[in-house]
């Protein structure tokens, strides 16, 4: 079968850059996918688009969120940006994600997430009319976002890094804070829409050439525009079924994840039900945290809280099910947290885990408990985290 030179040319651009990038963030992550070349007599050029061009479901690279433009080699995504006025009056700025209606998502390049509709209980989602301008005016008071606070981390003492010592988020919501928001006079769907800054076009628009003041920003962001209409976040690496991830993580429910994730802390998360994963009515999906994964910058087989406050990268979390991979997808992640048995350690099992059904199995087996031993199941907190984009 043969391929139109143009196609073979950029499927192997892109899985060379898969293979080389380098990572924005921990060095030692060794996630990114291989060339099919290794071990070929032909070069690289020679090989045929990824079967996921053909089908998203299929092995390969493939872009979820297609309102966003992926930077391999600064692992950030530049997004739209939109505006937002409180009914204090602040002017506030975020980005759009994810839908709970399938039409809106696909013409807006978004993840569509059917669970989010079961989210709107409590504080579970904020509100808001659409203006004439295409202003969103929130009309839940309180729910906006404090960039100011100091983001601060220090590890525990070794070989326990974790829990961390002190820990405090680098932006805060307010009491009725939650990413998610239902526009009320125009349909009532539900987005999820992370705020991201604080503060007048004048201001950000200061910072479009030069390094973004944390005080007015989310602490994920690298650069924002309002002229331009874009901002520049950090992306985060994970797995979802054994294929690497890039994902945002942008909220949290609880300061501790917040803080290990470099998030915002949004109180009104808490108002969402978890430990229910897929059954009727539930608006999240699981996410699964390894304690104490094993530690090491180039160690290939690091993953882990601990792993994450030694300095090695990111925590190289496992997600359950996203989009083209899974029906049950929701942003909105159940933090399971897992560790490690000693037997498992004494007997050299500790290893890197990349999906879903390989975790539980070792759980099952007991090779895994919850943290400390505990019985293995939610601790209760919510982390929003869209994916972005599937690496194979």
């Amino acid at each position: 079968m043969k391929f139109p030179k143009k196609t073979k040319l950029l499927t192997a651009v892109l899985l060379a850059t898969l293979a080389t990038s380098v990572l924005a963030e921990g060095l030692g992550d060794n996630v990114m996918p291989a060339p099919p070349s290794i071990g070929s007599v032909v070069p690289l050029t020679y090989f045929g688009p990824a079967p996921s061009s053909v089908n998203p479901s299929f092995i390969g690279p493939y872009q979820l969120l297609t309102s966003s433009k992926v930077n391999m080699n600064r692992l950030t995504v530049t997004m739209p940006l939109y505006k937002a006025v409180s009914p204090e009056g602040e002017t506030y700025w975020y980005v759009l994600t994810d839908s709970n209606d399938k039409a809106n998502s696909e013409a807006l390049g978004l993840n569509f997430s059917g669970k989010l509709t079961y989210a709107d209980t409590g504080r579970g989602v904020r509100h808001g009319v659409q203006q004439f301008d295409g202003t969103v005016k929130f009309t839940t008071p309180q729910a906006g976002v404090n960039f100011a606070p100091f983001y601060k981390l220090v590890p525990g003492e070794a070989p326990n890094l974790f829990p961390p010592k002190e820990f405090r988020a680098g932006s805060v919501g307010q009491a009725n804070y939650s990413p998610l928001m239902k526009i009320d006079n125009v349909g009532g769907y539900i987005y999820n829409a992370p705020i991201v800054a604080k503060g007048s076009e004048e201001q950000l628009n200061a910072l479009c050439d030069v390094n973004a003041d944390k005080r007015l920003v989310h602490d994920k962001v690298r650069r924002i525009c309002p002229a331009e209409g874009t901002v520049e976040l950090k992306l985060t690496l994970g797995f979802t079924f054994s294929r690497p991830l890039l994902y945002l993580s942008l909220e949290a429910s609880h300061e501790l994840p917040a803080t290990m994730e470099g998030a915002t802390y949004a109180p009104a998360m808490q108002d969402i039900g978890v430990g229910r994963d897929d059954s009727a009515f539930s608006a999240v999906e699981r996410l699964f945290a390894v304690i104490n994964g094993p530690i090491g910058k180039n160690n290939p087989q690091r993953q882990g809280f601990n792993s994450a406050l030694a300095g090695d990268g990111n925590a190289l979390n496992v997600l359950g099910g996203i989009p083209t991979v899974a029906t049950d997808y929701s942003p909105l992640w159940d933090v399971n947290a897992v560790e490690w048995t000693k037997d498992a350690i004494d007997k050299g099992y500790r290893s890197r885990v990349l999906g879903e059904f390989e975790l539980l199995g070792l759980v099952q087996q007991g090779w895994l408990t919850g943290p400390g031993g505990a019985k293995f199941g939610s601790t209760g907190f919510i982390v929003n985290c869209p994916p972005v984009m599937r690496l194979l």
